[in-house]
């Protein structure tokens, strides 16, 4: 069968060109990543394919006889923006998409806002503002995600995160993990961390300017996880978590193992430290951040 390109099918359709993506991108057939369009999987399975011609580029193409207008109305989800979740859970819009993108749902954009992998995933949708700016709508059960809800609350949730860590550990472990574990060690950002090691890594972040938390629970996962550190999507860098990995004891490895398959399962951007690193951080840490676009210079 023929396949013709979107604009094409809108002047098929008698529609408009901008409103076509507009619907096509509502109906999670396409989405908008660095400037251009490119098909989801569910695109795909519509009989969208992305071709390339040395005139136009990459672009993509539809069968000749497909109509989007013509899916159910039920099939679309409904989108909300950062005012309308702002609303619920009453907060400013501002701080709903800081939120976000300290979630690593959302990233900032030269003019507003676009939508990350993690993102898209959630459902959310990145559009192109008539001022040149972008900006990212979100489907309504975006409002009982609980990752979304608890990240307003961090305190309450980071304190049930570690009282469910106690309970998951070893007796000698849940004995009480404050007295065995302290927190002696005071950071130049004022954190206090349980080791020399973990002191050592808080204030290099600090040092180069890199917005971080310590023990910060591991978002957007089934799981109850605390990681030592957390950095946040920010300036084009990908959200990363750091564990340092400074001690040796078969306890101890056996939930180092469980954490690194956590992060691998649920696909999250990781640094390892370990003992061998700890004293010369200079030769390891920007490289193994600039991985995620994260500069230290």
């Amino acid at each position: 069968m023929d396949k013709i390109s979107t604009s094409k099918l809108a002047q098929q359709l008698d529609q408009n060109s901008k409103e076509l993506f507009r619907t096509l991108s509502e109906q999670k057939l396409i989405y908008r990543k660095n400037d251009s369009w490119h098909l989801t999987a569910q695109g795909k399975e519509f009989g969208g394919e992305m071709v390339f011609n040395k005139k136009y580029g990459e672009f993509i193409v539809w069968p000749s006889n497909f109509n989007p207008l013509d899916l159910k109305s039920n099939d679309r989800t409904k989108l909300i923006n950062a005012t309308k979740i702002g609303e619920s859970l009453e907060v400013s819009p501002q701080r709903v998409n800081r939120v976000l993108a300290e979630l690593g749902w959302l990233d900032r954009g030269v003019k507003g806002w676009i939508i990350t992998k993690v993102g898209r995933n959630l459902g959310g949708v990145e559009y192109d503002h008539d001022s040149g700016g972008t900006y990212v709508l979100w489907p309504e059960n975006i409002l009982s995600n609980n990752t979304l809800k608890k990240s307003f609350n961090p305190e309450e949730e980071n304190i049930k995160t570690l009282e469910n860590t106690i309970e998951d550990s070893s007796p000698e472990l849940s004995k009480n993990i404050r007295d065995k574990w302290p927190t002696p060690y005071r950071t130049k950002d004022g954190h206090r961390v349980r080791s020399r090691g973990e002191q050592m890594i808080d204030d290099y972040l600090y040092e180069c300017g890199l917005v971080h938390a310590y023990e910060r629970g591991v978002k957007n996962i089934e799981e109850t996880v605390l990681s030592d550190f957390y950095i946040p999507a920010k300036n084009g860098g990908e959200a990363v978590y750091i564990e340092y990995w400074g001690h040796e004891d078969e306890k101890y490895d056996l939930r180092k193992t469980e954490k690194k398959e956590i992060y691998k399962k649920n696909n999250l951007n990781l640094i390892e430290l370990d003992n061998n690193h700890i004293y010369s951080l200079d030769d390891h840490l920007p490289r193994m951040l600039l991985k995620f676009k994260i500069r230290t210079d």
